[in-house]
Formats: structure tokens, C-alpha cells, sequence
């Protein structure tokens, strides 16, 4: 297990300009977490420090035990490569170090329903379909963690209901999941605790039911009404 993540004193800074406050926190297997706040808050650069992507400007992030590519991260604009679909998850197994199976890369297409695309070229997909096929690259890899960073927020309410789906699969088959999103209606149905983020600060962790029906900080509550942020 890879898990707990821990971060102590984490912050991170572009030039003068701190995007994260340094914040501690353990993350251990089980709940579903779900970083809230506006956009601008900081989800998007938390969940790429934890993945790795981004070194914090100060402060330490540990796993319990060296990763070894079992987190994995899907991103509000996935990548498609110029091949096929089912090329597409067959490189992410190659690119994780594991066998070039097209047997692992059929099934994970089949989870998302994307079995009877597998020879299309992966960018003539539509939107909800090439977020299913990025997820199809994370569900062969078998993550213990899976980081989703606003993974439906240029979806429609359709596509938005399958990506849903499956990452309630995912959490079912006991990956953890971090899933960063400004949709409170999306946090209330897919979360277990909140981390809820304002201007770079962690200002509430906390389980979902408690922080939507009672908000710690006035940021949190007004956030819940919508209301326009103070800057």
C-alpha cells in the first residue's frame, strides 16, 4: 500500500506569488476526498503536487511506500494520442512499465463502454468519450490512487452521468480517489470528506454531510450559497 499521503507544511509559490499556503495533511485509503473552493482556490495545483507533477515550493509530501506509478491522475483536458483508442490505453500500460496487453487494455475499455470503439482514431472521439478513454488508461493500471482534476467541467449532463459512473466503479473496486471539482452538486454525490480550499488555504477538512450542512468558515458558507468570493 501506498498509502497514507502525508503532506507537512506544503506551500508553492510562482515567483512572489504563493498559489498554496503551506497546509498539513494525511490522506489514508478508503473515503472518496473531494477538494473544493472557486476557481483560481488551488485544487487544480494541490492534486498535481500530490501526483508529483509539481515540486512544492517548500515543505515535504511522503507515501508510505514508494510509488512505483501506482497513483494515477486524469485531467480536465485529457491527451489523446494519433492512434487508436485501444492504442491509447495499450501505450499507458507500456508507459507504466508493465506488458503491452491487449487483453488488460480491451477489458479497461469495456468497463467505460468504449469496447465497440477500441479501432477509432482516439481524437475524433467526443468530449465524454475521450474522458471515458482516459479513464480507461487509469483503470488498466490499477491504481491505488486515482486523481481527478475537474474531470466533467466541459461535459453535459449526460456524459457528466457516465464519468460519474465510473468513478464510482473505481471507488467500489477500492481505489482511492482525489477529485478536485467547484460543482457542489458533483461533491455531494461522489464525496466522502472535503478539503475546502479559499485563496490558496486549506480552511475546512471535513466530512461532506457536516461541511454542507454546516460550514465551518463564512468562505465555505458563502461558497455554498454562490456567492462571489471576496478577493
Amino acid at each position: 500500500m501506498i498509502l497514507p499521503l502525508e503532506l507537512e507544511r506544503v506551500s508553492f509559490k510562482v515567483g512572489s506569488k504563493t498559489i498554496i499556503e503551506p497546509l498539513s495533511l494525511r490522506l489514508d485509503a478508503g473515503q472518496s476526498t473531494i477538494v473544493l473552493g472557486a476557481n483560481g482556490a488551488g485544487k487544480s495545483v494541490l492534486l498535481r503536487l500530490m501526483h508529483g507533477l509539481l515540486a512544492p515550493s517548500s515543505g515535504t509530501i511522503r507515501w508510505s511506500d514508494a510509488p512505483r506509478r501506482k497513483h494515477a491522475m486524469v485531467f480536465q483536458r485529457p491527451v489523446m494520442l494519433r492512434r487508436s483508442v485501444l492504442a491509447n490505453v495499450i501505450y499507458a500500460i507500456q508507459a507504466a512499465g508493465g506488458e503491452p496487453a491487449e487483453k488488460t487494455a480491451i477489458e479497461a475499455l469495456e468497463e467505460v463502454g468504449l469496447g465497440a470503439l477500441a479501432h477509432r482514431p482516439a481524437r475524433v472521439l467526443s468530449g465524454g468519450e475521450q474522458q471515458r478513454l482516459a479513464l480507461a488508461r487509469a483503470w488498466a493500471l490499477h491504481p491505488e490512487v486515482l486523481f481527478l482534476d475537474e474531470p466533467t467541467a466541459n461535459l453535459d449532463p449526460s456524459a457528466t452521468r457516465e464519468i460519474e459512473a465510473i468513478i464510482r466503479a473505481f471507488d467500489a473496486s477500492g481505489t482511492k480517489i482525489i477529485m478536485s471539482t467547484h460543482n457542489l452538486g458533483q461533491a455531494r454525490r461522489l464525496g466522502d470528506e472535503v478539503l475546502y480550499l479559499h485563496q490558496g488555504r486549506l480552511l475546512e477538512r471535513t466530512a461532506a454531510a457536516e461541511f454542507f450542512s454546516r460550514p465551518a468558515s463564512a468562505e465555505a458558507a458563502a461558497f455554498i450559497k454562490g456567492e462571489l468570493p471576496w478577493i
